[in-house]
């Protein structure tokens, strides 16, 4: 066996997979959870100039939250979702859980630029309880109801990352941005009693060490190219769809003097890719997942291109419409192509996925950042659509990454 092997603790786990069956309450509960815990990481995009506020001639530092957050969150992805497969997952998402409020209350009492900084860190480490709770929801499933069963969580994980700025903009902007860490950090509470009450245990699938396991993420790398293709589309889409969320606060206000609270309502917009996202996936039955990925490239070069010149707020909207449907159409068909690749190691092949996006959403965030700064909303949109361009053409090369 290699370091790559799951080395079951029972054969008996492996005979009674057919057996597996998850309620449509747990998985609307697991659902909700996922998207509770993923929202703690753009809490702080719309509210981006609330908080410069607190922090007078730190701009460089606060401007860079948003980056700090997700490469946290690229951190969990990489360091903690392993431990999925070596130990209890329910004890595993209760205890990030609870580390997750700690963080939460960490930002809501920061008091300089620098402590927001790291603690945002914290935060994205720690929400990557969200990418538990996925692997878990489909080790649950029966094999005939996996695919069903991880969409409904990736539509709670999609609305969470949606509809967290909706929430944001409104309380930071009439409560102040404090205020929405430590209403986060009662929803984190709220999560971790549903997840306490309702979780069952779940033995691990492996009696390797943290190190082989963290080892074994290379070789699964170096061993799957399917995994090394859908990872470098991945972090290009999610790259460009961060540098609208990061940026569109600071363009709303500049261009169209509207308040973080507006910024705020583009989720509701942005949601209504989710709504769309099942065409998507009915594309991908009849004609597979590689070419959802390849439309959902273009439609979101296309988005960049309207947002870019047609500056009228109804090309905002349209440009936000088309971004959100193909970053989510590009995420589920990714996902569905590496699920299918070893379930022995779902937890590292999530981590995998998941840890590349995130780091390509941090430069994403980053570079949209320093775009804005020099040339504003043009050179963010050209920055955005290069992305979007970057992950189309490895798309579109021979199938070996």
């Amino acid at each position: 066996m290699n370091e790559t092997d799951s080395r079951p603790l029972s054969a008996m786990a492996e005979a009674a997979d057919e057996q597996k069956h998850i309620s449509p309450g747990m998985t609307l509960i697991m659902a909700l959870a996922c998207g509770m815990s993923v929202a703690n990481i753009y809490y702080n995009q719309p509210i981006l100039g609330i908080i410069e506020q607190s922090f007078p001639g730190q701009g460089s530092l606060t401007s860079l939250v948003a980056t700090a957050t997700q490469l946290g969150y690229a951190l969990g992805l990489l360091m903690l979702v392993p431990l999925g497969d070596r130990i209890d997952r329910r004890r595993l998402i209760l205890i990030q859980t609870i580390a997750l409020g700690l963080s939460l209350a960490g930002m809501a009492t920061a008091q300089s630029a620098w402590t927001l900084l790291m603690v945002s860190a914290c935060v994205g480490i720690t929400a990557s309880v969200a990418q538990q709770i996925l692997p878990f929801a489909a080790e649950l499933a029966s094999p005939a109801r996996r695919g069903s069963t991880i969409g409904v969580v990736m539509s709670g994980l999609l609305c969470g990352i949606l509809l967290s700025r909706v929430l944001s903009g409104y309380v930071g902007e009439h409560y102040g941005w404090r205020a929405m860490f430590w209403l986060g950090l009662a929803l984190a509470g709220l999560m971790g009693v549903l997840l306490a009450s309702t979780l069952p245990g779940c033995p691990p699938k492996t009696n390797a060490s943290y190190g082989a396991l963290l080892k074994s993420l290379a070789v699964i790398w170096r061993e799957e190219p399917l995994l090394r293709r859908a990872t470098c589309i991945q972090a290009c889409v999610f790259g460009s769809f961060s540098a609208l969320w990061t940026t569109l606060a600071y363009h709303l206000d500049s261009d169209y003097q509207l308040s973080a609270e507006v910024a705020g309502l583009f989720g509701i917009v942005g949601a209504a890719g989710v709504v769309f996202a099942p065409i998507a996936g009915r594309i991908a039955d009849k004609k597979g997942p590689h070419f959802v990925i390849g439309m959902a490239t273009i439609i979101m070069i296309a988005s960049w291109f309207i947002m870019g010149i047609w500056s009228a707020m109804a090309g905002m909207i349209v440009g936000v419409i088309l971004l959100d449907f193909g970053a989510q159409s590009a995420q589920v068909s990714n996902q569905h192509v590496i699920q299918a690749l070893r379930s022995e190691v779902r937890s590292r092949l999530n981590a995998l996925l998941m840890g590349g996006m995130f780091i390509g959403g941090a430069l994403g965030s980053a570079g949209s950042s320093l775009a804005w700064q020099y040339g504003k909303w043009d050179a963010v949109s050209v920055f955005a659509a290069i992305l979007a361009l970057l992950a189309c053409a490895v798309h579109t090369r021979p199938r070996v990454v």
